[in-house]
């Protein structure tokens, strides 16, 4: 088998690079602070963070393909190359969704860093899969080196940029995830060769290098202008003062006394501020909470964390790792051995437990 001569424009390939960091940190900062939007404003922040970051991982492998240089003209197949990348968009989704819609742990982080890493494995042979007169032919230590450098570097940028989402791990996070897409694509690549065919194996249209160019040209584009807007974003002040009265579903909880602290829920679909002293108990759901009053429930964007950030100062109590109530409506208190529940009168509610971590402090409380 004769193997063919390669090589890389220099170019092409430091800005395949950029394009990388450019994708990195736009699908990163897309997904930044979801905590405290509504459903609707995650659920399309994730779909966009997906695509930047598939689509930038897709416009990095074809802008890095547009500099590789063989003695011989080669073309791709449009349907192949358009499933990688749908392949890219999908794995990274898949990521996005555990990180934001599930309990975030050390193993969904770890999860969700495979599955992206997963994703620009799939993504760079399926592309490569569709190279027509020109076969690539690759090498076990290719295929295993490109495949453990993907996931541990991918587990690397979600538990950097997630472990403390701030504009600094964020940063960190883009440098890991640009670092790699790109060396898992040239670490892939020095482990490949690549010999002549005679006919095309055609499964879809056929397409050039010049049109090729116009797509990724195209795609660029897209990145680039979303990771410009996104980054006037960091130009806002963090505390810029808001009030309920703009209506933006955008809009944060403006900075008020604890005695007048309302906070940001929804029900049937619109927001709706509940008033602290009308709160029974707040209970942990996930990366959210519900609240609880006499006579409704209520889903909140706020995290259990920020929920005892916020109430504590008014004299909540928090008595259990996933739960916080309001002293003033706690009717009975039920201690059995080292734990115990707190009770709600006539109030259609369930009791709520105490931990042995906060036993003591709920004693003093409710005596």
């Amino acid at each position: 088998m004769d193997f063919l001569d390669f090589g890389h424009n220099q170019w092409l390939v430091a800005i395949s690079f950029v394009v990388a960091l450019v994708a990195g940190a736009t699908g990163l900062s897309l997904t930044r602070d979801l905590s405290e939007k509504s459903l609707s404003q995650r659920r399309l922040a994730v779909a966009l963070g997906a695509i930047a970051l598939g689509g930038g991982i897709w416009s990095m492998h074809f802008v890095a393909m547009l500099g590789l240089k063989l003695p011989i003209l080669f073309y791709y197949d449009a349907a192949i190359t358009l499933a990688s990348a749908l392949i890219a968009i999908l794995m990274v989704a898949l990521a996005l969704v555990l990180l934001h819609f599930t309990e975030r742990s050390r193993e969904i982080i770890i999860a969700a860093g495979a599955i992206v890493g997963s994703g620009i494995l799939a993504m760079h042979y399926v592309g490569m899969a569709g190279m027509q007169l020109c076969k690539p032919v690759y090498t076990l230590p290719g295929v295993l080196g490109s495949s453990v450098l993907a996931i541990v570097l991918c587990i690397l940028a979600i538990g950097i940029a997630y472990n403390e989402r701030s504009n600094r791990t964020i940063v960190i996070g883009t440098v890991c995830f640009g670092v790699a897409v790109f060396s898992v694509h040239f670490l892939a690549m020095a482990g490949t060769n690549f010999v002549a065919l005679d006919n095309i194996r055609e499964f879809g249209p056929v397409i050039s290098n010049e049109v090729m160019a116009v797509g990724v040209i195209l795609s660029s584009f897209v990145i680039f202008g979303a990771f410009l807007w996104v980054g006037t974003t960091y130009l806002v002040p963090a505390n810029v003062p808001t009030t309920e009265a703009e209506g933006s579903e955008n809009a944060a909880v403006p900075e008020q006394p604890a005695a007048t602290l309302r906070i940001p829920c929804e029900r049937d679909g619109g927001k709706v501020f509940v008033a602290a002293p009308d709160v029974v108990f707040v209970r942990a759901d996930g990366h959210y909470t519900q609240v609880y009053t006499l006579t409704e429930k209520y889903f909140c964007v706020w995290p259990i964390t920020e929920a005892v950030k916020r109430l504590e100062p008014t004299g909540f109590l928090r008595v259990h790792r996933s739960y916080i109530v309001n002293p003033r409506r706690v009717v009975g208190f039920e201690r059995t051995k080292d734990k115990g529940q707190c009770t709600f009168g006539e109030a259609d509610l369930p009791p709520v437990p105490v931990s042995r971590s906060n036993l003591k402090a709920a004693l003093t409380a409710f005596g």
